[in-house]
């Protein structure tokens, strides 16, 4: 016999975390009714491990349904809702560009970052090294922004949302830095996203 769904999914989220922090932000334009449960990594919760045994979030459930990949919380949020149109529905070449963004900066762009922020665990290169390696994306961003002021369309999509928190997260290894780096269109536009009300929502502390 197949479980009845429950009333609302639930949402296994950590507030830092980036991929918690895309997946938030999709739930949120959306509309979708979700209850959020915030998660203390150390402590991760029973429930949550039951339905998703690899333990890093976010993690949505709702009655036999697991999702457990931020991109793929995201676009069952999109799916039940997305009034300005971050899919890009009608726009094949622009969709081909936005999955080749996040797919850079899931695979590689994430690895320089994680090199970057914690260099002391990897005393094979500098962490000037790192930040180097992570700026070759920094700069593709840089350009990508010189034609609009959002990363493929004229107005904000799932690539600037999926993309957003972890540029935020490159810049606050050295904040200094980056907003004396030579990316004046990506940090006009990181500036945006952290002002944004929708940023500010979903990263409030009652969540």
């Amino acid at each position: 016999m197949t479980a009845v769904p429950q009333a609302s999914p639930t949402l296994y989220s950590f507030r830092r975390c980036p991929y918690a922090m895309r997946a938030r932000m999709a739930v949120f334009y959306s509309g979708c009714a979700v209850e959020i449960i915030e998660v203390s990594l150390k402590a991760k919760p029973a429930d949550m491990l039951a339905r998703s045994p690899k333990g890093t979030v976010p993690v949505l459930v709702w009655g036999d349904l697991v999702i457990d990949e931020s991109l793929e919380v995201m676009h069952w949020a999109l799916a039940q809702n997305d009034p300005d149109d971050w899919l890009l529905a009608n726009n094949v070449p622009a969709q081909q560009a936005m999955q080749a963004l996040i797919t850079e900066n899931d695979q590689r762009f994430k690895q320089h970052l994680d090199r970057y922020k914690y260099a002391v665990r990897h005393p094979e290169q500098s962490q000037d090294h790192y930040r180097a390696l992570g700026e070759v994306f920094l700069q593709t961003l840089e350009d990508r922004l010189s034609h609009h002021d959002f990363l493929v369309a004229g107005h904000l999509s799932l690539a600037d949302i999926a993309l957003a928190p972890f540029v935020r997260q490159f810049c606050y290894v050295d904040p200094d830095w980056f907003w004396q780096s030579p990316y004046p269109r990506l940090q006009a536009w990181l500036q945006r996203f952290l002002q944004s009300a929708l940023f500010t929502s979903v990263m409030a502390k009652t969540l």
